[in-house]
């Protein structure tokens, strides 16, 4: 019986402690298992952003800490030192890696002054032709050989005495009368005199009729000063494949000559091999979401932005979660995959690395613009794309222009028109994107209905207005809550316009 008795007790214990307990519904797994991860990549934005900085955009060390590096929240040393180091013969940046860093940077090593830093030490470096390449963690500096560079014809005329669009050399002209200057002006004011140091604007540019009838730069940029572009280089992508529907190498709505990860048997289908490059473009995947939930500095993506993972493995690992093109997400993995179906038509890595340059960049004269790619020679055109605000007014005046330059058609009418299409899926959101370009939203009506635009983290945007014949640039440098709007700036420098429609 007293076996019985504490068989029964010991249950009974046994249930209360059981029913005391949340369920597993209830229960909140609160511990951070990315820290290592995220550790990792903090120090890899620094690395790539100081790297770039440096060599890229040539700027200073004091500079890329007061802008570069501003939306960090806790960027690791200062201009005066760190725990980073800078190699410039090597044109490398590497961040982080030690247990501890001194927050005084003085050097001096004081328990009571230490503060814990996390993740593995990141390393990026400087190659010819693709900016700054971002090293896997457990490379060295006998890995740098290795690394992916691209060889560019240089121009065959001298961009600095060759006239504007094609070179930069601008011709005298006198004000037109269709425009108010004063009004324009104070559209620049408004760009550059923001309520907030958040909103750093770093160049405005506005093309009127083909013609430059504004430029502006902050202090400490010019007109060659070459700055990351953010997603706006999604823009760069969709460009660059719809040459390639158009010449019948790539198809709109043919399922994708990807190899999904991981593989499933042959005698098994893929319900991924469902997803057509319009999905894609559309950021309709249905594909299992990263960015959009707030692991853009976690994982994803962001491995291959800033860690050294490859942007290729990333793209394919994911899941089917929807029905592709029913369900608006925005996800850089989207890009990168239709990056992927772009590179599989190529029969080596050099004719794919040289696409760009020859089939865009060359013809519009953007000669200063770099296409970066991950220590695979993966183009990372969803992001990373380093350039000039004259570079982008080129690209904005090719789409302005219809797809022609020079006389020479580059992409066509009817890309252009599919770019411009509202994305099905994105009706919740007031139909504001189309093919990897952004539309003006349903709600707003103070701004043309015909303007569209790409965007960029950090505020870099460029804006095309058919009704005025306009393209807007604008270059930031923006950090916080990053509230300024593309198309309010749009809405200010139109004001400036007298042959309003």
């Amino acid at each position: 019986m007293q076996t019985v008795r504490g068989t029964l007790t010991t249950s009974l214990v046994l249930g209360l402690v059981l029913l005391s307990q949340p369920s597993v519904a209830e229960q909140v797994d609160d511990f951070d298992y990315f820290s290592g991860s995220r550790g990792t990549i903090r120090n890899g934005v620094q690395a790539v952003l100081t790297c770039n900085g440096l060599f890229t955009s040539n700027r200073t060390l004091a500079q890329i800490f007061k802008q570069e590096l501003a939306f960090l929240k806790e960027p690791i040393g200062n201009a005066r030192g760190g725990n980073y180091q800078v190699d410039t013969k090597r044109k490398m940046v590497s961040v982080g890696g030690d247990a501890y860093r001194n927050k005084n940077n003085e050097g001096k090593f004081d328990p009571d002054e230490q503060e814990h830093v996390n993740g593995e030490k990141i390393s990026a470096v400087f190659r010819e032709g693709v900016g700054c390449v971002v090293l896997a963690p457990n490379q060295t500096v006998d890995d740098i050989a290795g690394l992916p560079s691209i060889k560019r014809a240089p121009p065959k005329y001298p961009p600095a005495a060759t006239a504007w669009p094609q070179g930069d050399l601008l011709e005298a002209t006198s004000p037109s009368n269709e425009i108010d200057p004063s009004a324009l002006n104070a559209a620049s004011d408004w760009a550059f005199k923001r309520d907030t140091p958040e909103q750093d604007t770093l160049s405005l540019l506005v093309v009127h009729r083909g013609k430059i009838i504004h430029e502006r730069y902050a202090n400490g940029v010019d007109k060659d000063t070459r700055t990351r572009t953010w997603s706006t280089a999604k823009s760069i992508a969709v460009t660059l494949i719809g040459m390639l529907v158009e010449q019948g190498k790539l198809e709109l709505d043919a399922p994708l000559n990807i190899d999904w990860l991981p593989s499933v048997p042959a005698h098994e289908s893929d319900p991924r091999d469902t997803i057509t490059l319009r999905h894609l473009l559309n950021m309709s995947s249905g594909l299992y979401p990263v960015d959009s939930f707030g692991k853009e500095y976690v994982t994803g993506s962001g491995l291959s932005y800033w860690a050294g993972a490859s942007s290729s493995t990333g793209a394919r690992k994911r899941g089917l979660i929807r029905t592709p093109g029913t369900v608006w997400d925005y996800e850089n993995y989207d890009t990168l995959l239709a990056v992927q179906a772009m590179k599989s038509i190529f029969k080596d890595d050099e004719s794919y690395q040289q696409f760009p340059h020859s089939a865009l960049l060359r013809p519009l004269g953007m000669h200063s613009t770099l296409l970066s790619t991950d220590r695979f020679g993966d183009f990372i055109l969803s992001s990373q794309v380093y350039t000039n605000a004259r570079d982008l007014a080129r690209f904005g005046l090719l789409y302005l222009q219809n797809g022609v330059w020079n006389g020479k058609r580059l992409i066509s009418e009817k890309w252009i028109e599919f770019v411009r299409t509202p994305a099905p899926a994105s009706k919740a959101r007031g139909y504001d994107y189309g093919g990897q370009w952004w539309l003006v939203p349903d709600a707003r009506t103070d701004v043309p209905k015909d303007a569209y635009a790409t965007a960029g983290n950090r505020g870099q945007y460029v804006i095309v207005v058919p009704s005025h014949d306009v393209v807007i640039v604008r270059r930031g440098l923006d950090y916080g809550k990053q509230g300024f709007n593309r198309w309010d700036l749009t809405r200010e420098v139109l004001k400036a316009f007298k042959d309003k429609p």
